[in-house]
């Protein structure tokens, strides 16, 4: 019986090696990129950090943020994206909101495109060197769409389309929005794609409090009527110009009371973080990377240099998991010296070979 138990041993080890999980080759590597906003421009520098260690990504997929800068790293463009991301400023940010009134989302976010195709080109998803996925939502029905091929600029768009804020995007026959709203770190997707060791970023990770009850809440006995009041209409002159500051205070808040579009962000922000919390339990990546992001507004996207070292510090936290990983997996494989991003992304891995074969 023994002599059973170490031949079956053998026989699976054989089988191991059969299919290139033995110490012959790399496991394919798989990057999941969440959502967040600006918050995503730490996705830079945990880039940054795992290609300096020579451990580049097999499989991208990223939802939001994460598709954008996924998708700028798969064409070759990531310093491009981030010598950008690094030059906004406040007012240059405003000058990509082409807001409008009379659609479905405050911006229309027909500039923003057009910077990311002028950007990456008009590349198609099923001819960049890795395998590449862009997280969506379909308005009508609420399934996860999963944007593999066509115009990778176009899921990029779909991908980051928040509700309210942004129109969202018609690819084929299908109304997308932002892809947070179903899968805000997509692990399901890259296991799919093939990735045998999945690292995931989070960058809602480091939201304390989140997710608390307070059980007993109610109206404070004190409240007078004066609070409660409705603010008396205006008179004289000031009334021709009442509508354009009610609307400013409505949307942007006041001192106090937040504004629509505090609100929204907000409560897609509570719903994430939810939602993460769930599919990550349900299916937890093989190392899960959490920069310390939560002090950076969701639109700080003037903030680049600071996100990104977060991004950074945190991926050097977590390399000795990456590293220990792949080495489970494959025992005998030495990883290969640092290679340029654009080296990298220009042609594909032996390993993304073999899992594309």
């Amino acid at each position: 019986m023994l002599q059973n138990w170490f031949g079956q041993g053998q026989k699976e080890s054989a089988e191991r090696d059969k299919v290139g999980l033995g110490p012959s080759r790399r496991p394919v590597i798989g990057l999941v990129l969440g959502g967040g906003a600006a918050r995503g421009f730490a996705h830079i520098g945990i880039l940054r950090a795992i290609l300096e260690r020579g451990i580049a990504p097999d499989v991208i997929v990223g939802t939001s943020i994460g598709a954008a800068v996924g998708g700028a790293y798969v064409t070759g463009h990531l310093d491009a994206f981030e010598d950008w991301a690094r030059s906004l400023q406040p007012r240059s940010v405003l000058s990509y909101l082409d807001i409008q009134l009379n659609g479905s989302g405050l911006i229309g976010g027909g500039k923003l495109a057009t910077e990311l195709e002028q950007s990456i080109g008009r590349r198609l998803i099923e001819d960049l060197p890795v395998k590449f996925a862009a997280i969506a939502t379909e308005v009508a029905t609420g399934h996860e769409i999963w944007l593999t091929h066509g115009r990778l600029v176009e899921a990029i768009r779909a991908s980051y389309a928040l509700p309210g804020i942004f129109s969202p995007v018609r690819i084929g026959d299908r109304w997308l929005v932002d892809g947070a709203l179903v899968n805000p770190v997509p692990v399901s997707a890259a296991r799919a794609l093939g990735a045998e060791i999945v690292i995931a970023v989070n960058l809602n990770a480091d939201n304390f409090g989140h997710g608390g009850t307070i059980s007993a809440f109610g109206t404070p006995p004190d409240l007078s009527d004066e609070q409660a009041a409705a603010p008396a209409p205006a008179k004289g002159i000031g009334k021709f110009f009442s509508a354009e500051r009610t609307m400013k205070r409505e949307f942007f808040g006041s001192v106090g009371r937040p504004g629509i579009s505090t609100v929204m962000v907000e409560a897609f922000n509570i719903m994430q973080d939810r939602i993460t919390r769930a599919r990550l339990a349900g299916d937890p990546p093989d190392v899960l990377v959490s920069p310390r992001v939560a002090k950076i507004g969701w639109f700080d996207f003037h903030r680049a240099e600071e996100t990104i070292a977060h991004g950074r510090r945190a991926a050097e936290r977590a390399l000795e998991s990456i590293e220990e990983a792949i080495s489970t997996l494959a025992p005998g494989y030495v990883a290969l010296p640092p290679v340029s991003q654009e080296k990298s992304a220009e042609k594909p891995t032996d390993a993304a070979e073999d899992a594309a074969g």
